[in-house]
């Protein structure tokens, strides 16, 4: 992939029309606010994925090409992962879905807990990172506690933080980013307290991981999950771990399956083609802004490269929020925007007072708009909200988001509350 950005006086020119001309659907003339659900897909990803299914492919060993292929795309994606997320690669675990991991995992953690032991959840998370560990919790006996959000600020209550975590607690389960309202909480903070009390950290990172820069260990999380999907890849989900933590784990698998860290816990033969495909996403990362890395290192590390690719697609796609929330200030009380963290991703929650946001997002998609109503799977945040309406609007940048998108969405909004 040719570089889509240059390093200039301490900060990094984006040029976003050389990086959308590598998605093919984007030819479609959708303006997409939809990358909290699911991004577009580079060709290079297609491309891997492609080549992997149509090469010689079986399972994996070294005594063929077919065998060899299988070992290297499993070597290659466990490698990236660990690039990607700052862990050794052995900690790297792949799966369906950030959801099935973490139902899989709750499960073999809840086996050391008694009755009477206290599990953590938030009032911020999607629900793949609540109902999980509520559920465990019920089979083990455990309490369930819980850590509020102020509505009006879209904020964790420290308060909050201080009285769920106590000596009892076994696990606090907590997002590094909301999905629905892009708040970010202090997750190192809160690590720190269930760490005091010899807790583990379960962090999602869905919706994180699309657009920061991550270091699993900096932020305090034992287990982190994420979303390839979310950040141009493939469907599925991956979990990274600190490989001695790991081996304290053990799931339920078949009698002649290995019980080597982290295969124990991949059921069945690996998709090798959508593992070349996540990796071919890291890859596509981490060559957004190359020459920022290089700037003082003539041969930067791919860690190196997606610290300053991500950095490069944060100051893009926060340059594109600022722009969007001026448009929808501007449009006065017609539209109430409840993303309202002082620390957030670009992702924006807003109601329509009086209107249907479901009715809005049917008429942006008259316009090729597609900015998608609903709650989310968030449903502890969207129900603390208080919301009337039944849905809200969420507009959501990725990478390849421009300004003539914002000026799209923002012209359908006007004509919508015009009607």
């Amino acid at each position: 992939m040719t570089s889509i950005a240059s390093a200039a006086s301490g900060s990094t020119e984006f040029d976003v029309a050389a990086l959308r001309a590598q998605f093919p659907s984007l030819a479609s003339g959708i303006a997409h606010f939809d990358g909290p659900g699911g991004t577009q897909t580079p060709r290079a990803v297609a491309d891997a994925i492609a080549a992997t299914i149509t090469s010689p492919l079986s399972n994996r060993g070294t005594g063929s090409a077919s065998e060899a292929n299988a070992d290297a795309a499993v070597t290659a994606f466990r490698q990236a992962y660990a690039d990607l997320l700052g862990v050794p690669a052995r900690g790297i675990v792949h799966g369906r879905s950030a959801t099935q991991l973490t139902f899989d995992f709750s499960r073999m953690i809840a086996m050391q807990w008694r009755p009477g032991d206290e599990v953590v959840v938030t009032r911020l998370d999607h629900d793949a990172n609540v109902r999980p560990w509520v559920i465990a919790a019920e089979h083990a006996g455990a309490i369930v506690r819980w850590i509020d959000i102020d509505p009006a600020t879209a904020e964790i209550d420290p308060a909050s933080v201080e009285s769920a975590i106590t000596e009892r607690t076994r696990l606090v389960a907590v997002t590094a980013a909301s999905n629905l309202l892009g708040t970010k909480p202090a997750v190192r903070a809160i690590a720190d307290a269930a760490h005091a009390v010899g807790a583990l950290v379960y962090v999602d990172g869905v919706h994180y991981t699309a657009h920061q820069f991550v270091d699993v260990p900096a932020l305090g999380a034992d287990l982190y999950v994420c979303s390839p999907y979310k950040f141009l890849g493939p469907h599925c989900g991956v979990l990274a771990a600190s490989p001695d933590l790991l081996e304290t784990l053990n799931p339920d698998k078949l009698l002649p399956s290995t019980n080597a860290v982290p295969e124990r816990f991949e059921l069945g033969t690996l998709p090798y083609e959508t593992l070349a495909g996540a990796t071919a996403a890291v890859d596509f990362l981490a060559d957004i802004a190359p020459e920022a890395a290089g700037a003082t290192d003539g041969n930067p590390s791919r860690r190196e490269r997606l610290r300053a690719s991500l950095h490069a697609v944060d100051e893009h796609e926060m340059r594109l929020r600022r722009l969007l929330e001026d448009g929808l200030a501007a449009l006065g009380a017609d539209v109430v925007l409840h993303s309202r963290a002082a620390d957030r991703t670009p992702t924006l929650l807003v109601t329509l007072p009086g209107r249907k946001t479901w009715d809005a997002y049917q008429f942006l998609l008259g316009r090729d708009v597609l900015a998608p109503a609903g709650s989310f799977y968030a449903y502890e945040p969207f129900r603390r909200l208080g919301l009337e309406d039944e849905h809200a609007l969420r507009l959501g940048l990725a990478p390849y988001s421009n300004d003539t998108d914002i000026a799209r969405v923002l012209d359908g909004l006007a004509a919508f509350l015009a009607q």
